[in-house]
């Protein structure tokens, strides 16, 4: 508009100056041709209107969408502690829960055999299965105290044999070489049909290497080698023989 009235005042201004050089056809065709000059000027500067419009309006839409991230970002963050949060407090409960399993029922002592039937099948199992975990998840030390316990309190029982052999093993790990070649001497002796017969034997083939007793070592490895051909205590007899020479 401003470059249109411009214009026109220029015409208007011009026109009885050169009334005596253009015809009022002329004249009007120049007008038009102005006219259209502005028209067009001031398309131009719509269309850069807009243009600046349209920028300005995808950069909000991107300063939106920066927000909007910004705010995702955040959501995940604080979702992420949650997820830590629960599962560290998952882990602890867990523990807690595993502590709790893991207490070990009491060993029956010859005490307590008094109080319960020592024929009792039931009882027998409760009583080993209790001194076998005390072994495997104690000490060697708890472990051999609760199979005496046991041995003492049901000496009747089908679990003497296994339990004099986790005693022997038991004080074996001990060093107590004499404890264990005893213990292991009146199972072969007591339960000579024992299926742990070919190990007792090899423990006790160990005790006696360990007591230095060296011929009575090899005697007994001769005597697995013998007696149980072609089993896996055989050939590691054989194997220790060999090393003796």
């Amino acid at each position: 508009m401003r470059y249109r009235s411009l214009l026109l005042l220029v015409c208007l201004v011009a026109t009885p100056a050169s009334a005596g050089l253009f015809s009022d056809d002329e004249a009007r065709q120049q007008i038009q041709q102005l006219e259209e000059r502005v028209k067009s000027l001031e398309a131009g500067d719509k269309k850069n209107t807009q243009s600046m419009l349209d920028l300005m309006s995808q950069i909000d839409d991107l300063n939106l969408q920066i927000r909007q991230l910004r705010g995702q970002n955040e959501e995940l963050a604080h979702g992420l502690q949650e997820a830590e949060k629960r599962e560290k407090d998952f882990y602890v409960d867990l523990d807690s829960r595993l502590r709790r399993f893991e207490t070990t029922p009491p060993i029956p002592d010859a005490n307590a055999a008094a109080t319960e039937d020592p024929e009792d099948p039931v009882t027998q199992n409760r009583a080993y299965e209790a001194a076998y975990k005390l072994y495997k998840e104690g000490s060697p030390a708890r472990g051999a105290k609760a199979f005496q316990d046991f041995i003492q309190a049901y000496p009747h029982s089908v679990h003497v044999p296994n339990a004099s052999y986790w005693l022997g093993t038991a004080l074996l790990t001990l060093k107590d070489y004499e404890g264990a070649l005893a213990t292991f001497e009146d199972l072969i002796r007591v339960y000579p049909a024992t299926p742990r017969a070919p190990d007792v034997m090899l423990r006790i083939a160990e005790c006696q290497a360990s007591l230095k007793k060296t011929d009575a070592s090899k005697k007994t490895l001769k005597q697995i080698v013998a007696k149980y051909p072609g089993s896996a205590q055989a050939a590691t007899a054989k194997k220790l023989l060999a090393a003796k020479k």
